[in-house]
């Protein structure tokens, strides 16, 4: 089994979809994998920290986040930089952990994370340097993969 101290992943089309609907109110609702809830917790009971990173401020992301029991930083505007915050204050390096991202807000994060993940539907920039590309699409399950990494490396 694979040692790793965190798991940051993206929240738009990682753990969705990438689609959004919006009522006339201006509600927005998304698209989640309950397998995605499932594996989380697995993964937690591992002793491995979760976070979701986002650079939209988002309901939704925070309601999801509560329910999976894990942290969301919201409205950043360069994901590298929070990512680098974000191990300090932990204590590790970028190196150590495992980043999940699909677009090119990402970017600099997967320049810096030692294990980066990435749905097969993502932009094909991110998809180039994902270390693990993920046969499906964001949405549709991808935390299961890399649990399944964790356990056989």
């Amino acid at each position: 089994m694979i040692t790793i101290p965190l798991i940051v992943y993206d929240f738009d089309g990682v753990l969705t979809d990438n689609r959004v609907w919006v009522n006339q109110d201006g509600v927005e609702s998304v698209r989640c994998n309950r397998s995605d809830g499932w594996w989380i917790q697995q993964i937690s009971q591992m002793g491995i920290e979760q976070i979701i990173l986002s650079t939209e401020k988002n309901p939704v992301v925070s309601q999801r986040a509560r329910k999976l029991k894990i942290e969301s930083v919201q409205g950043v505007p360069d994901k590298r930089l929070a990512l680098e915050e974000i191990c300090r204050e932990r204590g590790i390096t970028p190196n150590e952990i495992i980043y999940v991202g699909n677009e090119m807000n990402d970017f600099g994060c997967f320049q810096i994370a030692g294990h980066t993940f990435a749905p097969q539907d993502s932009h094909p920039q991110i998809l180039s340097l994902a270390k693990h590309p993920i046969p499906v699409d964001g949405g549709e399950g991808i935390v299961r993969f890399i649990y399944d990494w964790l356990q056989n490396g």
